[in-house]
């Protein structure tokens, strides 16, 4: 995939325009993707980082607009905190998901929680922005974050995917927050949708979606069943699953693959299927 220009609009159809971030890295791929729906009144999705050129290029993308709304996803610094600017700058409202801020232990440092972040409105599942031209409609899909929105566009069949489905890989599901329950049910009510395309805050857009979202599901049913065989096996502490498990994977990445794992063992200790001692698991 040729990687896309930072920091200029790009259209991807003729509701919605996209602002690639300069924040490049091993957990947001080619950077956080800001995405502009509409044409003279627009709605900004995932303003991204606190970054003084991000959002520069996002004020010049927007030039000759009325910005009627600021979403975002949910609240990590890689997607909210450059909404605060925005705002300063457009006067736009901030809209979308709940506040949000959490001690994380994970190991992403983009991953943080964005502790600037205020919603003047905060959206409930089904709810709607609108404006001349476009409707957005909040959907519901905690998992990666309790707090995690996506956002369909009703006159395009487009869902603008946040982190819950992603055009280049798969979700950290990080605990405490991060809950791998909640995540495939998230999947699972993408899979009873008839979005036509997602557009996610990282990777290309997603042309067959359904097909995406079965292949989702299917690789973290596989992960569980590697857990399960390797706890019948008396392998017991994370990071000697994760080397078992991700052979070839980014060492960067260890610590990110480690949390998905803590999270499959949460939700497999919660339906009786496995103990924790300590740092330690078994069978049950």
């Amino acid at each position: 995939m040729e990687t896309p220009p930072v920091g200029r609009a790009v259209e991807l159809e003729p509701l919605v325009r996209r602002v690639l971030a300069g924040n490049p890295s091993p957990f947001t791929y080619t950077g956080t993707q800001t995405y502009i729906v509409g044409r003279g009144e627009v709605a900004v999705i995932d303003p991204g980082p606190d970054d003084a050129d991000h959002v520069s290029a996002l004020i010049e993308a927007v030039a000759g607009d009325r910005v009627a709304a600021i979403l975002c996803t949910h609240t990590h610094r890689d997607h909210s905190p450059a909404a605060a600017a925005l705002k300063k700058a457009t006067g736009a409202p901030v809209i979308g998901c709940a506040p949000l801020v959490l001690s994380d232990s994970g190991p992403r440092a983009d991953a943080a929680f964005d502790e600037t972040y205020a919603p003047d409105r905060v959206l409930a599942d089904g709810e709607q922005v609108s404006a001349p031209g476009w409707t957005l409609e909040a959907v519901a899909t905690p998992g990666h974050t309790s707090n995690h929105l996506c956002f369909a566009l009703g006159e395009s069949g487009a869902l603008f995917t946040g982190d819950h489905v992603m055009g280049w890989s798969t979700s950290v599901v990080s605990p405490p927050d991060g809950d791998m329950a909640a995540y495939m049910a998230s999947l699972d009510r993408l899979m009873q949708r008839e979005d036509r395309i997602y557009y996610p805050a990282h990777g290309e857009p997603v042309e067959n979606p359904q097909r995406l979202v079965r292949g989702l599901a299917g690789h973290r049913k596989q992960r569980e069943g590697q857990i399960l065989r390797l706890l019948g096996e008396g392998v017991r502490v994370i990071p000697a699953m994760v080397e078992r498990m991700y052979v070839g994977l980014d060492p960067r990445l260890h610590g990110a693959a480690g949390r998905s794992v803590l999270a499959h063992l949460i939700e497999l200790r919660d339906r009786g299927m496995a103990l924790q001692e300590g740092d330690s698991w078994r069978l049950a």
